[in-house]
């Protein structure tokens, strides 16, 4: 029996984190418990968990500090109240019945404790660690987390030390905003104005990119952490080129044109999947998006149905029955499937409606002298946009 388990709890420089084994003494828990006695690094000396001297508690636990520890000071809180907490938690569990009273003696635990070389405060080291080996503990017996758990979690979740999120798109509608006007610091006061929520995408426009360099979209990430980026190079040739162009400036996604051989479409689909960035194939001028899509060795994670401006001041129309015409093509695939070309809030409706995952907006938000006003008319589209307005999503246990 070999058990895993985690947790952190606390905040500040008491904040607690424990990874723990749970084991046969017999088996690779057991191995680990002996080796850990055996092998000693320095700045890392392992320890019984005692509830106080001479009361060790069971299962025999080891605590084992993943933080250097340099003097005296920094010994007395692990040896302290680090401890205690470990060891009293190990006891309660036992006595709630999370871990069951027949493997006192046949079982064993390794702890990983984390203690901050600047906490004082024993208090709350202390509620903190007992806390922290608690949850660790009830996690590790339950086999925490469940794949759906994972698989429901990955996408939204932020990590507290990283500060910031690599966003994904897991849950459409999307309203995707193009900042194609080549004016860099008019761009970034239309961010700055833009209402917060999770359904928003940032395109950085081709014109934008092609005024200010490709640095504009570095300027823009600094600006805009959280919110996922795409960079509408509309790539024609050397696809693997260009998307590693756009992974190393952090963008989320790329676009390719759909006019591209397709040679260029597969080099750059399969960079893309190799670097873990979205693929995005604008559909403009192609005439049979699906024979397109049939003939790639992969598909791209969007086809973006494009009405380019100069083909819409002409009378040109998107073709909304070409979204569910894909989507039933590749109704296995995992396909996003966006349009643009003079979108509107009504025409949004429309082409959600019909099936669309993202609507791409440009000149009715970046022409706006009110940008939030103009957002929030897209963001009203559907039930789901609307309750993420303004919405601070943090996922947290």
């Amino acid at each position: 029996m070999y058990l895993i388990g985690e947790a952190l709890v606390g905040d500040g420089s008491e904040v607690a984190h424990v990874d723990l084994l749970v084991g046969e003494k017999e088996g690779p828990v057991g191995q680990a418990f002996a080796s850990s006695f055996s092998n000693l690094s320095a700045g890392h000396t392992p320890l019984l968990a005692v509830i106080r001297p001479n009361l060790p508690a069971k299962p025999s636990t080891l605590l084992v500090p993943k933080v250097t520890v340099k003097d005296l000071d920094q010994a007395a809180r692990v040896f302290g109240p680090a401890q205690a907490a470990v060891a009293k938690a190990v006891a309660d569990a036992v006595e709630e019945g999370i871990i069951p009273k027949d493997k006192l003696d046949s079982w064993v635990i390794v702890c990983s404790v984390f203690v901050h070389p600047e906490a004082r405060d024993y208090s709350k080291i202390y509620r903190y660690n007992y806390g922290a080996t608690k949850l660790a503990l009830r996690r590790a017996m339950t086999n925490y987390p469940s794949l759906e758990k994972i698989l429901y979690e990955k996408d939204r979740a932020k990590h507290p030390i990283m500060g910031f999120k690599v966003p994904r798109l897991w849950r459409p509608p999307y309203l995707q905003i193009a900042l194609d006007v080549p004016d860099l610091e008019r761009m970034k006061t239309i961010v700055s104005e833009i209402p917060k929520s999770d359904r928003i995408i940032l395109e950085v426009g081709t014109p934008l990119i092609k005024k200010h360099g490709i640095d504009v979209m570095s300027q823009l990430r600094s600006q805009e952490r959280d919110t996922f980026m795409i960079a509408d190079f509309k790539t024609l040739d050397i696809g693997k080129v260009e998307v590693d162009l756009a992974f190393e400036l952090t963008a989320d996604g790329v676009t390719a044109s759909g006019l591209a051989s397709v040679e260029t479409l597969d080099a750059f689909i399969y960079e893309t999947k190799k670097l873990g960035i979205y693929a995005v194939v604008d559909m403009m001028g192609v005439e049979n998006p699906i024979a397109k899509l049939h003939s790639l060795k992969e598909l791209p994670d969007i086809v973006l149905l494009h009405r380019g401006i100069d083909v819409e001041k002409k009378g040109g129309s998107v073709r909304w029955d070409q979204i569910q015409a894909i989507k039933s093509a590749f109704k296995d695939k995992k396909l996003l499937v966006a349009v643009a070309g003079g979108i509107t809030p009504e025409t949004a409706r429309d082409a959600m409606n019909a099936g669309a995952d993202i609507i791409v907006v440009g000149r009715y938000i970046t022409q706006s002298r009110d940008v939030k006003r103009a957002v929030r008319e897209f963001l009203e589209c559907t039930a789901e946009m609307r309750e993420d307005i303004d919405l601070l999503r943090e996922h947290v246990e």
